[in-house]
C-alpha cells in the first residue's frame, strides 16, 4: 500500500535565468511530521507554494492525495490546511467569530461548525479567550488560533511555514506540542518549514536539507548523523581532576590516555585541562568510566554527546566536507 500522500518528482522552478528549486524529488508519508530545513533563500517557501498550487513549477510534478497541484489545485486545497509565516485575522472579530467565518467559507453547516469550532478552541487552549477580539491577541495566541483555523475543514495535511517565528519560548513550546499531538493522535501529515534547528529536531520524524534550491539530504536525524559521522558517531566528555603541576600534565595523563585508547571503537582522544573528548563509533561510556576509576583517577564529570541537527547543519551548510 502506497503511504506517500505528497509526491514530488523532478521539480524545477525558475525565474528567468535563476533556478530557485532544482530537480526536487521527495515523498512524504501519511501521518509523519516532515521538516524542511535550510537557510533563507534555500527554496523552502517556493516549494511550499508549488505544493499548494499558489505557484506553478517550471517543470516536474506534484501530487497531494493523488491530486495534481497544478491541474487540480482546488482539490489539493480541500485536503491541505496552510499556516503561513504571518497569520492574518479580522481584528474586529473575536477568535470564535474568525473560526466560524472560516467554517462558513468551507460550507460547513452551522450546528456542525459551532461544535467543531468549540472543540478546536479547547484543543489549542483558547476557550477562555474565545470572546476576545483577535486584534488583542498576543503573537502566540494568534499562532494557536491560526492552527485551529487550518483545522476547521478537517484537512489530511497541514503545512506550516516558519510557524514559531517571533514566539517566546513558552509560546513556542505550546505550539510545537500541539503540532506533535495532532500528528500522533489524529494521524495528520505535517510539513514543517523552519530554520530553528532545535524545533525541527524535537518535532520531525524526518528532515530534508535544502541548499541553493537543491535537496541535498533527506532522512531521519539519526540516519543523517550516522552517514556523516561514521567514524565518530558519539563523543564522550570526561573531566578528570587537573594535576597540581601543569608542566607534568601530559605525563600524568599518559597512563589513562593509553588505557582509553585501547578501548575498542575509540577513534580519537583530545585533552584540554583535564577534559577528555573521546570520539567513538559506538557508545563506550561505561568502558571509559571504568578505565578512569580503575586507574585511580578522580572522575568529576561524564557526558555522552550524540551528533544532532546542529552538527549536521554545520557539516552541510558551513563548509564541512
Amino acid at each position: 500500500m502506497d503511504r506517500n500522500i505528497i509526491k514530488i518528482h523532478e521539480l524545477y522552478k525558475k525565474y528567468g535565468s535563476q533556478t530557485v528549486v532544482e530537480n526536487l524529488c521527495l515523498n512524504i508519508k501519511e501521518g509523519e511530521v516532515f521538516g524542511l530545513l535550510g537557510p533563507n533563500g534555500a527554496g523552502k517557501s517556493t516549494t511550499i507554494r508549488m505544493i499548494l498550487g499558489f505557484s506553478e513549477p517550471s517543470s516536474g510534478s506534484i501530487t497531494v492525495g493523488g491530486y495534481s497541484s497544478t491541474s487540480q489545485a482546488l482539490k489539493v486545497k480541500e485536503l491541505v490546511g496552510y499556516l503561513p509565516e504571518e497569520v492574518g485575522f479580522y481584528n474586529n472579530l473575536t477568535g470564535y467569530e474568525n473560526l466560524m467565518y472560516t467554517a462558513r467559507l468551507n460550507r460547513i453547516p452551522v450546528q456542525e461548525a459551532e461544535e467543531r469550532v468549540n472543540n478546536l478552541l479547547q484543543k489549542v487552549n483558547l476557550t477562555d479567550e474565545a470572546t476576545k477580539k483577535a486584534g488583542a491577541y498576543s503573537r502566540g495566541m494568534k499562532q494557536r488560533l491560526g492552527l485551529a483555523d487550518v483545522l476547521v475543514k478537517n484537512p489530511r495535511v497541514i503545512i506550516l511555514d516558519e510557524p514559531t517565528l517571533g514566539l517566546d519560548p513558552k509560546g513556542m513550546k505550546e505550539l510545537l506540542g500541539l503540532i506533535s499531538d495532532l500528528s500522533k493522535n489524529e494521524g495528520l501529515t505535517v510539513l514543517f518549514s523552519s530554520h530553528h534547528l532545535h524545533q525541527v529536531q524535537h518535532i520531525c520524524d524526518r528532515v530534508g536539507l535544502f541548499v541553493d534550491g537543491k535537496l541535498i539530504a533527506c532522512d531521519d536525524i539519526q540516519s543523517l548523523s550516522d552517514g556523516l559521522f561514521t567514524k565518530s558517531a558519539i563523543v564522550i566528555e570526561a573531566k578528570i581532576n587537573t594535576p597540581a603541576s601543569s608542566t607534568l600534565k601530559n605525563n600524568k595523563y599518559s597512563a589513562i590516555i593509553d588505557k582509553i585508547g585501547k578501548i575498542k571503537d575509540v577513534t580519537d582522544i583530545k585533552i584540554n585541562d583535564g577534559l577528555f573528548t573521546i570520539e567513538c563509533s559506538i557508545d563506550v561510556t561505561a568502558d571509559v568510566a571504568k578505565a578512569i576509576v580503575e586507574n585511580n583517577y578522580d572522575l568529576t564529570y561524564l557526558n555522552k554527546k550524540e551528533y544532532g541537527l546542529d552538527d549536521i547543519y554545520h557539516k552541510y551548510f558551513e563548509g564541512g566536507e
